[in-house]
């Protein structure tokens, strides 16, 4: 796929591949995939949920799997609740995948299941109770469940876990494993990081504005909505520093900011925004992989108890800068070093970028048909 350019064409050369790694089949006991015979083909529902308290991360890599799936000619139905942001449903809308609302009870689900036609179940939720995939098997569907380390009980033919460093961690059951396994949406795979000399406004203050004598382009954002509210709280931790920047910060809900700050609704526009970044302050999400491959400068925090285990593994990789969960003294220190030092900050966007090689949904995709 021909990778769309944001600006003037990047510098740093081209992005290094990797090779496909196997399928991990660490088994599960009295099964075995070879003797099964594989499921005809039709619609792939995906099951998730997501609006402004609930945050739509869990959308985001959905939405990416599905265009992979519908460059396929794979139909693809979404089961769900995907309310209380219009950011949120618009995702669906604009790419035409349409949402079927989705009993919580297992058995109710199976049956919609069976009604639709559907041959091929992905569940993303942390919400479902554990015997939904096997209720799913047990009505003839095969079941991809995406995880971040805990199944939390949920049953499934295969498990895709997409976080760092997660093929070296111990699982049961058949997995996708790590990073080779990210799901990006269009929209990302085809920006390319800005070369770091453009749309910066001179400080003339001998470097005051980071050591280059520009002032940081900063983005803000805790997921495509901030359902936990934590952006004011990370704004003031922005200012608290004393170092020049200019910030767009990305809210659903509006408040209001001191100094060079905007403050704007959840956009399309993100991997756009991301790419023109010098520094993105962001929760340890979806888009810290979106991150990744674009190779920009990331701080991160944390806003939910699943986000953990990709914090721990990004930073202690030094792949991104570590912030805690929360603006105290030693998250302002942190950004204080970042706004003012742009060679520390790229160091990052350097450890940072080849990690993610941006196909890992064609990687998904082949293993989920071959269910």
């Amino acid at each position: 796929m021909t990778r769309r350019r944001v600006g003037v064409p990047a510098v740093g050369g081209t992005r290094r591949r990797i090779e496909v790694p196997a399928i991990e089949l660490t088994g599960r006991p009295g099964r075995s995939r070879t003797e099964e015979p594989r499921r005809a083909p039709g619609p792939v529902a995906i099951r998730c949920d997501a609006g402004a308290r609930s945050g739509a991360g869990h959308l985001v890599r959905c939405v990416a799997l599905a265009e992979e799936l519908r460059s396929r000619d794979v139909e693809v139905i979404f089961l769900g609740d995907v309310s209380g942001s219009e950011w949120a449903r618009a995702q669906l809308d604009e790419r035409d995948l349409p949402l079927v609302a989705a009993p919580r009870p297992p058995a109710e689900l199976a049956a919609r299941v069976r009604e639709l036609g559907v041959t091929r179940v992905v569940l993303d939720s942390y919400e479902l109770a554990p015997g939904t995939g096997a209720a799913l098997r047990q009505a003839g569907a095969a079941v991809l469940a995406i995880v971040d380390g805990d199944p939390r009980g949920q049953e499934a033919d295969l498990y895709l876990d997409q976080n760092l460093d997660a093929e070296r961690r111990p699982f049961t059951g058949e997995r996708l494993a790590g990073a080779d396994y990210v799901l990006l949406r269009d929209s990302v795979r085809q920006c390319d990081r800005v070369a770091r000399d453009t749309g910066a406004r001179d400080t003339g203050g001998g470097g005051a504005g980071g050591g280059d004598g520009r002032t940081p382009r900063v983005l803000c954002f805790f997921g495509g909505t901030d359902a936990a509210g934590v952006a004011p709280a990370w704004v003031e931790a922005l200012c608290a520093t004393g170092r020049p920047f200019e910030a767009i910060v990305i809210s659903e809900e509006p408040f209001e900011t001191r100094g060079p700050i905007v403050v704007i609704p959840p956009t399309d526009a993100l991997p756009e925004l991301m790419a023109q970044a010098d520094l993105v302050v962001t929760a340890a999400g979806s888009a810290s992989w979106e991150l990744l491959y674009l190779g920009v400068p990331t701080a991160l925090t944390w806003v939910a108890d699943n986000q953990l285990i990709g914090y721990e593994a990004l930073v202690g990789r030094s792949a991104a800068a570590g912030l805690g969960d929360a603006p105290g003294p030693a998250a302002v220190e942190t950004l204080s070093r970042l706004l003012a030092d742009p060679a520390c900050r790229e160091e990052y966007g350097r450890r940072g970028g080849g990690l993610v090689d941006g196909k890992g949904r064609e990687r998904v995709a082949d293993a989920l048909l071959a269910l």
